[in-house]
C-alpha cells in the first residue's frame, strides 16, 4: 500500500506542481490556449486555484515523508478531488463535456491517493 501511495502521490504532485505553477505565474493570455476556461473566471480565482494546487502537491508528499501531521496528505488528496469536481462542473457548464476525461482520471487518482493515504492515520 505504501508503494502504491507514493507512485500515485508522486504523479499527482508533479502534475499539480506544473499546472498550479502555470496558473500562478502566467498571464490570462498565456493560459488561454491550454485552459480555455480562464476567459470566464476572474484571474484572482485562477491564481487561487493554482496556489491551492501547488500547496496540495506539497501536502501529498511532505507530511508522510516527514511524519509530521500525515493526515494532511489525505486532506490534500480530498482537496484535489474537490478541485476536479469543480473542473468538471466548469467544463460541463461551458458545453465541453467531451473534455472531462483528464478531470475524471485526476479525480480517480486523487480519490485513490486519499484511500491509500489512510495508511498513516
Amino acid at each position: 500500500m505504501t508503494v502504491a501511495y507514493w507512485v500515485v502521490a508522486a504523479l499527482l504532485a508533479v502534475f499539480y506542481l506544473y499546472a498550479g505553477g502555470k496558473k500562478v505565474i502566467q498571464s490570462q493570455e498565456q493560459l488561454q490556449p491550454m485552459m480555455g476556461w480562464v476567459d470566464r473566471v476572474p484571474m484572482p480565482v485562477v491564481r487561487l486555484v493554482g496556489t491551492l494546487e501547488v500547496l496540495g502537491a506539497a501536502g501529498l508528499v511532505l507530511p508522510p515523508l516527514t511524519g509530521i501531521a500525515p493526515w494532511l496528505a489525505v486532506a490534500a488528496a480530498i482537496g484535489f478531488v474537490l478541485i476536479q469536481v469543480g473542473g468538471i462542473a466548469v467544463h460541463v457548464s461551458r458545453g465541453e463535456a467531451r473534455l472531462i476525461g483528464l478531470n475524471i482520471a485526476l479525480l480517480v487518482a486523487a480519490a485513490g491517493a486519499a484511500g491509500l493515504g489512510t495508511t498513516w492515520l
